[in-house]
C-alpha cells in the first residue's frame, strides 16, 4: 500500500527510512529471542530502544513534512498520507509494547525511554495496552504516540543531567584524592626527615655522653693527682728529715744558709 502512494520526494524518503528502521526492529526482536545471556539481551534492548528513538524522530518530520505538502494535495491523498502515518505510529507503538514486556521480563528498570514510572505497581501490561490502543481513535492513538515519545525526550534530558552530574562528582573526587595523596606524599617525606634528624640527634648525644665520661675520668685522676700532692706536701713539712719520702720534682726542700769563713791571711790583707 505505501509504495503506491502518491509522495513527494521528502515524504518518500522519510517513510523509506522509517520502513528501514521496522524492519531493524524486527529482526532485531527475532534475534532477541535467540539470546540467553541477560546482559546482551539489555544491550541488544539498548540498540532497539535507539532505533525507536529514531522512528520517532522521522515519524515527527514526516508528520511535519506533511503538513507543510497538505495544501497541495488532494483531500484523498491528504487521507491516505494519515492513514499510513497512523499505521507507522501503530506499529512504533506496537514495538514499545514489546519492549516492555522483555523488559519485565529481564528486570531491568534502568532504562526508561518510552515509559513513565518504570517499575511502579499497578502500571498496565503489554497486552491491556494493546486492547486500549485497538479502543482509541487514529486522533487519540497519534496524540497518545507523540505525548509519550515527548514524555521520552524528557527521561533522556534528565538521564543526561544525571549522567553530566555523575561526571563532574566523579572529577571532583578524582581532583580530591590527587590532592591527599600529594599531601600524603609530603607527610611521608616530612616524617623521613625527622626520622634522620633524630637519627642524628641521638648519635651527637652518645658523642657528647662518651666525651662527657672521659672529661670525668680525666678530671678524677688529676684530683687524685692533686691530692697525692698535697699529701707529700703536708708530710714534708711535718718530717722535713724522712729519707724514705722522695723529693717532688720542682719542690726542694729550703736551702741552708750558708756561713763565709773569714780567712787572716797576710797575703791578701797585704794587697
Amino acid at each position: 500500500m505505501a509504495s503506491n502512494l502518491p509522495m513527494s520526494p521528502e515524504l518518500e524518503q522519510i517513510h523509506g527510512e522509517i520502513r528501514d528502521h521496522f524492519r531493524s526492529l524486527a529482526n532485531g526482536f527475532q534475534k532477541l529471542d535467540k539470546i540467553k545471556d541477560s546482559t546482551r539481551q539489555s544491550k541488544q534492548l539498548e540498540e532497539l530502544t535507539d532505533k525507536m528513538r529514531e522512528c520517532k524522530r522521522l515519524v515527527k518530520e514526516f508528520d511535519r513534512e506533511l503538513k507543510d505538502e497538505e495544501a497541495r494535495n488532494s483531500p484523498q491523498v491528504n487521507k491516505q498520507l494519515n492513514d499510513e502515518k497512523q499505521s507507522m505510529i501503530k506499529e512504533l507503538n506496537s514495538y514499545v509494547a514489546l519492549r516492555k514486556t522483555y523488559m519485565s521480563t529481564l528486570g531491568n528498570k534502568k532504562v526508561e525511554l518510552f515509559d513513565m514510572g518504570a517499575g511502579v505497581s499497578g502500571e498496565p501490561t503489554a497486552e491491556e495496552n494493546v486492547q486500549v490502543a485497538s479502543s482509541m481513535s487514529n486522533q487519540e492513538l497519534v496524540d497518545a504516540g507523540m505525548k509519550r515519545m515527548d514524555e521520552t525526550d524528557q527521561a533522556i534530558e534528565r538521564s543526561k543531567q544525571v549522567v553530566e552530574q555523575t561526571i563532574e562528582v566523579g572529577t571532583q573526587t578524582a581532583a580530591n584524592l590527587k590532592g591527599q595523596t600529594d599531601q600524603m606524599g609530603r607527610v611521608v617525606n616530612h616524617l623521613d626527615t625527622i626520622q634522620f634528624s633524630i637519627k642524628k640527634a641521638s648519635q651527637l648525644v652518645k658523642e657528647i655522653g662518651r666525651q662527657v665520661a672521659t672529661d670525668k675520668c680525666i678530671m678524677m685522676f688529676l684530683f687524685l693527682i692533686v691530692c697525692g700532692v698535697v699529701a707529700i706536701i703536708i708530710v714534708k713539712i711535718v718530717h722535713p728529715n724522712n729519707k724514705d719520702i722522695r723529693d717532688i720534682p720542682g719542690l726542694a726542700p729550703p736551702a741552708q744558709s750558708r756561713k763565709l769563713l773569714y780567712l787572716k791571711n797576710p797575703e791578701y790583707m797585704g794587697k
